[in-house]
């Protein structure tokens, strides 16, 4: 019969290095309740697959500018249990809603950066010699600054 399949376990550095984190900042996560490392017979921390999966959720909640504090109050009513779905919804719902709001901000800085770009290789290239200012391109081009 095989011997059962045992779960990898990962130093603070090869954890560190899986998730590209600094172990200071795994110490600080761990600090702050949102990630519990085991230790092993010489106390010291390592750490599993299902630590990897977990770190990069919270990384990709961190991501959407989810703050510590709010991932703090997730991780605390995850704990809670099934009973605590409404809230964590409301605060991914919350969260979602802000960062929207962010990625159509940066959307249209992206989008005026671009214009800007393109109304310079019109000018560069010969395409256009006009003496237009940016802003009146901008407007020509349904555009806002």
């Amino acid at each position: 019969m095989p011997a059962p399949k045992t779960e990898s376990s990962y130093p603070i550095g090869k954890f560190a290095d899986l998730v590209d984190l600094t172990a200071p900042t795994i110490r600080y996560y761990e600090s702050q309740g949102l990630l519990k490392a085991r230790r092993n017979d010489s106390g010291r921390r390592y750490f599993t697959e299902a630590d990897i999966k977990w770190i990069k959720f919270l990384l990709h909640l961190k991501g959407t500018g989810m703050s510590i504090n709010d991932l703090k109050q997730y991780v605390t009513w995850r704990a809670m249990g099934d009973e605590t779905i409404p809230n964590r919804l409301a605060l991914l719902e919350n969260t979602q809603a802000d960062f929207m709001k962010k990625y159509r901000e940066v959307q249209h800085h992206l989008e005026i950066l671009n214009d800007k770009i393109n109304w310079y290789k019109q000018k560069e290239t010969g395409k256009t010699d006009s003496q237009e200012p940016f802003a009146d391109y901008l407007n020509r081009m349904g555009h806002e600054e």
